[in-house]
């Protein structure tokens, strides 16, 4: 069994439907949520159950519709309008769209679709529309693959839409590994999974025969990253997410490794190794096995994370005396500490847009997910709780998940998403406890 299984097979395809029929003022349009820092009103828009082009595809065109839905709704940016609420039922996907019965209830967007189904290949078409303007919002498209990757399409549809309103990129066609954990907490079993970033299609990478921590994505989604205590010692490892074969990385005797993250070329990973009492930062060539030692001080530096352009490197130490922030050049050389706030921080994570660091900070007896600029100043703090740890970012860089974990022997630790204007603070839907979420980038 592949780990992609549902998504890799597919063959999806990408294909206009209204090539060169929508003027270029139609394809910007009027309708624009623009995102700032202060309260946002939610777009209320209308999302009815798609259109089935025939017998096979009823229950996908309702399914396809909620997801997609339910895809814009989570981002605390759009509010759907309730199907009892509609004046116009729409039964066929070529239909004029009525717009007057739209503006009645209030909708600002409307997305409409129909999808079709033969044996296991699944179409989908879909038209998003500025209803105010009267005009549809860019071209229509349709996506196409099997039905098993029917959840994918949909997240593709909802990316669209999502991007055409807000300008930004979107996120929802994408994965998260994390580490799923059973058992109690003196004798925890800890084990990689992966799932859809909304929680569904949870699948098991590894057994729970050795703890495993802090997986992370390679940059085309094609490898994990994690380390593993199968030795008795962190060390790390490499685990191609196609046929999940999995091998180690800078075997050293006499040294623990843990802490990798794959650098934007896909084959530099920069990690932690710990030698003699002391902890540095080094680089390895997963190709040739070079590796390169980055920093040397009799402190413990971890957490490395490669801006998006791979020049530099983000990371936590104790240099100062206290855990904090700083950032060097990706070849090595003299660190300048960007964290200047009371408390302790660590964790750091580059944004894809390579605009903030993501990081954890504890202080005065609580956990935070915060944000700063790269140069430390705007910092932020998005939440507070018992433990807050270990954000991720999602691939458009507007989103964060991390670990959150309840006070008390029997708190569980949970995954969290949180949108990084501090709003939208939300529970990832798990039926298992979870932890060190790893955000994949936008899937091919």
């Amino acid at each position: 069994m592949t780990l992609f299984r549902t998504l890799a097979p597919m063959g999806l395809a990408l294909a206009l439907l209204l090539p060169a029929a929508v003027p270029a003022a139609a394809q910007q349009g009027p309708l624009r949520i623009q995102i700032t820092e202060g309260v946002i009103e939610p777009l209320p828009f209308a999302a009815p159950d798609f259109v089935a082009e025939n017998a096979g595809a009823s229950e996908l065109a309702r399914d396809m519709a909620r997801v997609i839905a339910s895809d814009l709704s989570g981002t605390g940016l759009f509010r759907e309008i309730p199907a009892s609420a509609h004046i116009s039922r729409v039964t066929s996907f070529e239909a004029p769209i009525a717009y007057g019965d739209w503006k009645a209830i209030n909708a600002q967007a409307l997305i409409t679709g129909s999808v079709s189904a033969s044996g296991d290949r699944v179409v989908v078409k879909f038209r998003l529309y500025d209803v105010f303007s009267d005009q549809p919002l860019g071209e229509g498209l349709q996506f196409a693959g099997s039905a098993s990757g029917w959840r994918r399409m949909a997240h593709k549809v909802a990316d669209v839409a999502y991007s055409r309103i807000t300008g930004e990129g979107g996120y929802f066609d994408s994965r998260v590994v994390f580490v799923s954990e059973s058992g109690p907490k003196n004798a925890r079993a800890k084990r990689l999974a992966v799932m859809d970033y909304d929680g569904a299609n949870v699948q098991y990478l590894t057994d729970s025969s050795s703890i495993v921590l802090a997986p992370r994505f390679s940059p085309t989604g094609d490898r994990i990253l994690f380390t593993s205590y199968s030795t008795g010692f962190p060390r790390i490892y490499l685990m191609d997410v196609g046929s999940l074969a999995t091998r180690s990385l800078a075997e050293q005797p006499g040294t623990m490794t843990f802490a990798p993250r794959f650098a934007p070329d896909g084959r530099t990973v920069a990690f932690s190794l710990e030698q003699g009492g002391n902890t540095d930062i080094y680089t390895l060539d997963t190709g040739s096995g070079t590796r390169r030692q980055l920093t040397n001080s009799p402190s413990i530096e971890t957490a490395p994370s490669y801006s998006p352009d791979g020049s530099q490197i983000v990371f936590e130490s104790d240099r100062s005396g206290g855990q904090q922030l700083y950032i060097m050049p990706a070849g090595g050389g003299e660190p300048r500490r960007i964290s200047n706030g009371a408390g302790r921080y660590g964790t750091p994570v580059w944004s894809p847009r390579g605009d903030l660091i993501a990081f954890t900070k504890q202080h005065q007896g609580r956990f935070h997910i915060g944000v700063m600029r790269t140069d430390g100043s705007e910092e932020r703090l998005l939440t507070a709780s018992f433990l807050d740890e270990g954000p991720t970012w999602a691939p458009n860089g507007r989103v964060l998940m991390f670990t959150r974990e309840g006070a008390g022997a029997g708190g569980q630790p949970a995954l969290y998403s949180v949108d990084i204007s501090g709003r939208n603070l939300k529970k990832v839907p798990l039926s298992v406890p979870a932890s060190d979420p790893a955000w994949s980038p936008l899937l091919p």
